[in-house]
């Protein structure tokens, strides 16, 4: 029945924000919370020098209430959610003060100085993270894998190191100039879509080092325990919960965590090189000669470099809210490259020493090279003081898996719209899942780990056949490459070179063609000079007996060779 002409229409009822409207589907939902997200720039932006609008925004309803302001939980202000469990989860999350922003842009005005790190503080951050016993364990492996002397072992492993960290200084240097994770500035180079095959290698990275972490501490702890009563996998366990605690809460108490642990680190370090060095053996030249030592050395080289380059997806995810003015980007860069050196080169000589004493010390033999348990044995001399020591490194291992953790949580979310308006807490939980169950299964083949997924992060093996591709270092030795070109290149005369707000617009984004052939001939070029256990490509053959591998510097190469034309004309034709 018509409503009567001369009677006022009813007035609306007003939305509330909290609880959520329930007639909206979770596809509505993620409209409406994308249409957020592109519009959460719309502000006066920077870089541009100018008001930028890049959609209509939705506007928030009344009656919201005004939040403290907390640039790691104000990016609610931002969200509005429409379905009742993601509006629950985001009351969680302010509830109990984790960190509610994932891959959300931080502004300008929430880059402040309270919440800006010092020079020092960057360089004890990146120290705490890389001091870990996983290092000594994969310096060791210099010597029972490749069979190099203590001289070679240092060497290779300690500059293999210094030349990785190259590339995670410059990315570290992206998070208080853009305001953006690591893996969102990818998309200002690799393009909207292509940029989520670096996303998806990364996650191999981030959740595999972080299963290795897991495996050491266990192994240290069941190791020091009274004739094993405590278990491996109870040992693995234990440290899942610890990094689910840290990085579920988020940036706040990650930060806090890692300003303090580089202390004990760096103590417990030291004892054990005091303890054990007397015990090396530096003099004993490499098993091979000629040709196959030159390739032993190239392989663990790469290896090395393969640890420290993958920190590089990760490194500004720490830094987004430093104030820019106050941490630079060239005073990010060398706090960024001094911490990490440090680490590197105390915990390769370590490992490198200790397998260079199996020979002599039977109970390091015992435990052998590559294994937690080896750390345990270099600590035995000093009795139970030597066992609280182990204990202190098996905790330790927690700040080398805090970040890799954390970082999981972000890229899961720039998968898609669907996976970004999850919080950020329950991707870092499903993370901690996986490494768990992933180290549980594989706790007694770590050796083998090792060697199969440190050498360039991991060969995806073709289904049937015994060839491999080189995916997660890789992948970001193609994406460093690129990103390079792009900035120095073709964005170097621009002003500014990069508008850091079109973060969440696609139609502003590069489209990434020349990016996705640059990867793919890098990747062949690869293939050609890998030398696994399951494949040696041919030139790599070329090597020595075993071949030497060669991968990373080839993909590089051959990438960088490609992209510049084909960037050339896709901006020609297309513009973006």
């Amino acid at each position: 029945m018509p409503s009567d002409p001369g009677k006022p229409p009813a007035p609306k009822k007003a939305m509330n924000r909290w609880p959520c409207t329930p007639t909206l589907t979770i596809s509505d939902n993620v409209k409406i919370l994308w249409r957020v997200m592109a519009s959460s720039d719309s502000v006066t932006d920077v870089e541009k020098g100018a008001v930028t609008t890049p959609g209509p925004a939705l506007p928030l309803e009344s009656g919201a209430a005004v939040k403290k302001h907390d640039p790691t939980l104000n990016v609610h202000d931002e969200i509005t959610p429409k379905n009742k469990f993601l509006a629950w989860l985001y009351q969680i999350e302010i509830l109990l003060g984790f960190e509610a922003r994932g891959i959300h842009r931080v502004k300008e005005q929430d880059q402040t100085e309270k919440t800006t790190l010092n020079f020092w503080q960057i360089v004890m951050m990146w120290f705490s993270i890389n001091a870990a016993a996983q290092n000594i364990t994969l310096g060791s492996i210099g010597q029972s894998v490749f069979e190099l002397g203590f001289v070679d072992a240092v060497c290779c492993s300690v500059f293999g190191g210094i030349l990785g960290t190259i590339p995670v200084a410059y990315t570290a240097g992206w998070g208080p100039w853009s305001g953006n994770r690591t893996l969102i500035v990818a998309r200002f180079s690799m393009g909207w879509w292509p940029v989520k095959i670096c996303v998806l290698l990364n996650l191999v990275i981030l959740i595999g080092y972080s299963m290795i972490g897991a495996v050491i501490a266990g192994q240290i702890l069941s190791a020091v325990s009274s004739n094993g009563s405590l278990s491996v996998e109870v040992g693995i366990v234990i440290t899942a919960i610890l990094t689910f605690v840290v990085t579920t809460f988020g940036i706040k108490i990650f930060h806090h965590f890692e300003r303090w642990v580089w202390v004990f680190s760096s103590v417990i370090l030291l004892i054990l090189l005091g303890t054990t060095a007397r015990h090396y053996d530096t003099t004993t030249p490499s098993v091979a000669t000629g040709r196959t030592l030159i390739g032993n050395r190239i392989s663990f080289f790469s290896v090395c470099l393969s640890a420290a380059i993958t920190y590089s997806p990760g490194a500004a995810d720490f830094l987004v809210y430093c104030n820019p003015q106050s941490a630079t980007r060239w005073k990010v860069a060398g706090a960024t490259m001094l911490g990490l050196t440090l680490s590197f080169s105390l915990t390769f000589i370590l490992g490198a020493g200790l397998a260079s004493g199996i020979a002599t010390q039977p109970s390091w033999e015992a435990a052998g090279a590559g294994s937690g348990a080896l750390i345990v044995a270099g600590y035995s001399s000093l009795g139970g003081f030597g066992k609280f020591c182990s204990v202190l490194a098996a905790l330790g291992l927690i700040s080398n898996m805090v970040p890799p953790t954390y970082s999981s949580g972000i890229d899961f979310q720039i998968l898609g719209r669907y996976t970004a308006i999850v919080p950020r807490f329950l991707w870092n939980t499903l993370a901690v899942i996986i490494f768990t169950v992933c180290a549980l299964v594989g706790k007694d083949s770590l050796s083998e780990i090792f060697t199969n997924f440190l050498a360039l992060m991991g060969y995806c093996k073709f289904p049937f056949t015994a060839i491999r591709i080189p995916l997660t270092s890789l992948g970001v030795v193609l994406w460093i490459v690129i990103t390079l070109e792009e900035e120095f290149v073709f964005r170097r005369r621009s002003d500014p070179k990069f508008v850091w707000s079109d973060w969440n617009v696609p139609s502003r984004l590069p489209l990434g063609l020349a990016a996705t052939a640059a990867f793919c001939v890098g990747w062949i070029g690869a293939i050609l000079c890998m030398a696994q256990v399951y494949y040696v490509g041919p030139l790599a053959k070329t090597v020595g007996d075993f071949g030497a591998d060669m991968g990373n510097y080839v993909g590089f190469a051959w990438a960088g060779l490609v992209y510049a034309p084909l960037r050339w004309l896709e901006l020609r034709h297309f513009g973006r």
